[in-house]
């Protein structure tokens, strides 16, 4: 757990668990969800939980208040840092981001308002995104003097393209829902009554399988994306060859030849 938080007192951030689901929500709905530093810590802490807790499969992420995902930082305390400040900031955001991004287990961001900003590049840090019909997406950093610093920069352009995306990121502007499922961005455009039993079932059709193989196969693709496809290949081979020594290929494939529904235990 985070040494600066933990989820008895989390305040800017809900999370909760059901069976095998954590829900996050940011939870500051009167500045439409602000991230400041006092929430990415909370964030921090909330997954850091759900990747120890070995009863939790997956997460969904989503913002209260039902106008914001996550409308980006907190401008007050933006204008006061210095440069130095600002660099622990970013490293701050990045290491959420990436807490996220490799967190092991399936993410899905419900993207049910504004993802700007921050909101955007935590969004983009998980696994799938779905958003409702008014979702607004965008990184409106150059408006304010600054770049991206969640993650922006590097995440944007390889979910829709170096040109998509320093359009978005130059012009500072916004898309809606539906540009940003046709560039790539989201997943899905789903109505918003439902929403989270839209990433509700995805979770559920995923924990129908393997683990340790969608723990792999989500590091093989985080990882493969940072090689060329040569040093891809090989990083599939090896997690391919690590999932074949685990007793959950012994089930699926008994269970697939004996015409009956595996049970995967993790192992």
């Amino acid at each position: 757990m985070s040494s600066t938080a933990t989820t008895a007192t989390l305040e800017n951030v809900l999370y909760e668990k059901k069976g095998a689901i954590a829900y996050v929500s940011v939870n500051r709905p009167k500045v439409l969800n602000a991230l400041n530093a006092k929430t990415l810590r909370e964030l921090r802490a909330a997954f850091e939980d759900a990747r120890q807790d070995e009863a939790v499969r997956g997460v969904i992420l989503t913002g209260a208040g039902g106008k914001s995902f996550v409308a980006g930082a907190d401008i007050g305390e933006l204008a006061k840092v210095t440069a130095v400040e600002a660099s622990e900031m970013t490293s701050n955001g990045q290491a959420v981001t990436s807490l996220i991004e490799t967190l092991g287990k399936p993410v899905i961001a419900a993207v049910n308002g504004f993802a700007l900003g921050g909101g955007c590049e935590l969004a983009m840090a998980c696994s799938i995104r779905l958003a409702t019909d008014s979702a607004k997406f965008g990184q409106p950093e150059v408006k304010l003097g600054v770049i991206p610093g969640y993650g922006g920069t590097q995440r944007l352009p390889r979910l829709v393209g170096r040109g998509r995306a320093l359009q978005l990121i130059l012009s500072g502007g916004m898309i809606d829902a539906a540009e940003a499922y046709r560039i790539g961005l989201v997943n899905e455009v789903v109505p918003a009554d439902g929403l989270i039993a839209r990433a509700e079932a995805i979770l559920q059709q995923i924990f129908g399988n393997a683990p340790l193989a969608v723990k792999f196969a989500i590091e093989a693709v985080d990882r493969g994306l940072e090689a060329s496809q040569t040093e891809g290949l090989v990083i599939e081979s090896s997690f391919f060859a690590i999932c074949a020594a685990t007793d959950d290929k012994k089930e699926g494939t008994s269970a697939f030849l004996e015409k009956r529904a595996p049970k995967f235990a993790g192992r």
